[in-house]
Parts: C-alpha cells; sequence; structure tokens
C-alpha cells in the first residue's frame, strides 16, 4: 500500500477534499484531452470569424495561436540555452549553506534497521 493509499479524505482541508478526483489519471488525461479539442475548436474557429484587422499579419487564419505556440516553444529553448551558462555547481553555496555543517555525533539519534 502507498503512502497516497493511506490518506483519510476527512483529514484534509476542505480544498483538497473537493481535488481528490485529480489523483486518478484518467481524470487528468481526460483534462487534458478537452484542453486540446478546445485549442483545436479556437483555431478552427479562426477561418470563419470576421476579424477587424489592424497589420497585414492578422489575416492570416490561426495566426495568434501558431504565435503564441512558436513563442512559449522558443521560450523554452532559451531556458534551456540559458542554463549552460546560469548552472552553478552543486555545492556552489556549501561554504555558507547552514546543511553543511558537521552535526554532533552525540545529538544524533541513529537507528539500526537491518537488525
Amino acid at each position: 500500500m502507498s503512502k497516497k493509499d493511506d490518506i483519510d479524505p476527512e483529514n484534509l482541508p476542505w480544498l483538497g477534499r473537493k481535488l481528490l478526483w485529480l489523483d486518478k489519471k484518467k481524470n487528468v488525461d481526460r483534462i487534458v484531452y478537452s484542453l486540446y479539442a478546445i485549442c483545436a475548436a479556437l483555431f478552427a474557429a479562426d477561418f470563419f470569424i470576421t476579424k477587424y484587422i489592424t497589420l497585414w499579419v492578422e489575416r492570416i487564419p490561426g495566426f495568434y495561436a501558431l504565435y503564441g505556440f512558436f513563442l512559449s516553444a522558443g521560450l523554452v529553448l532559451c531556458a534551456k540555452a540559458m542554463r549552460v551558462f546560469l548552472m552553478r555547481p552543486e555545492d556552489y553555496y556549501a561554504p555558507y549553506d547552514v546543511e553543511s555543517e558537521e552535526f554532533p555525533e552525540d545529538q544524533l539519534e541513529r537507528i539500526d534497521h537491518n537488525g
């Protein structure tokens, strides 16, 4: 039995009880597929609605959907590229980090789990 199965809904706050249905993968999949359907419907609707354009590029059907998609993908790619020069070693803050200090051995409560 996993830790998630041990959760008693009665011990959760109101919002936690209301959102328990999101724990099931099929419900999350339904939300994702619903969002796909909504995006596809809005993209298709762009071919049929009357537009009052300001710029010539707005005449392209689905321009804003494509623009949003490619700019979002571009942001992700830029963030991955920035990791190369922004990333620090794992022990970058170690000399000043509280967790890097040695804990007094006499204050540790060691438990032997092997027998």
